[in-house]
């Protein structure tokens, strides 16, 4: 069922509340966690390595990634909201929680442990779960799923520059 404009039945505003205190807490956490172990410029490993050509200088990360994560959460906000419940957009749901471990966990091989071809790994599988996202996200809101292109685009930019590392360095 794919919708674009709210369910008809009245629901109580308290659950959909929660569950976007939910979304957006599970984002920002995940951003959050992701910065920590994303040292970057200042990351003397990171520094050191042979770098593809196009990699953006460091603040293009800095501005880039809070405006997926923003178009992300709204996109899952949006999802839930149309599904009206968890139970109704398990699935969306759930491929959205999913591929924000996996994309925790793309920083946490890539910065945190120094393990490129690992990350390379996690980032192919990031970029499987993105398109499930925006298939599933599609289910229920075409504008919600549209809002997950550009993060399908930066995964793949994203993987580009990490299969360089893996390859020249």
């Amino acid at each position: 069922m794919r919708t674009d404009s709210p369910p008809t039945s009245e629901r109580p505003i308290e659950g959909a509340v929660l569950a976007f205190i939910v979304i957006i807490a599970a984002t920002a956490l995940t951003a959050a966690l992701g910065g920590l172990v994303s040292g970057g410029a200042s990351d003397p490993w990171y520094q050191a390595l042979d770098r593809a050509p196009g990699n953006p200088p460091g603040f293009v990360f800095g501005l880039v990634w809070p405006a997926l994560y923003t178009l992300m959460a709204v996109g899952a906000c949006m999802v839930w909201r149309t599904a009206g419940s968890w139970k109704g957009s398990d699935s969306a749901m759930g491929v959205y929680f999913v591929q924000l471990l996996a994309n925790l966990g793309w920083s946490v091989l890539f910065f945190g442990l120094h393990r490129p071809l690992i990350a390379l790994i996690d980032i192919a599988i990031l970029w499987v779960l993105v398109v499930a996202m925006i298939l599933e996200f599609g289910r229920h809101s075409r504008i919600a799923s549209w809002l997950q292109y550009p993060y399908l685009a930066w995964v793949s930019f994203a993987a580009y520059l990490n299969a360089w590392v893996v390859l020249f360095n």
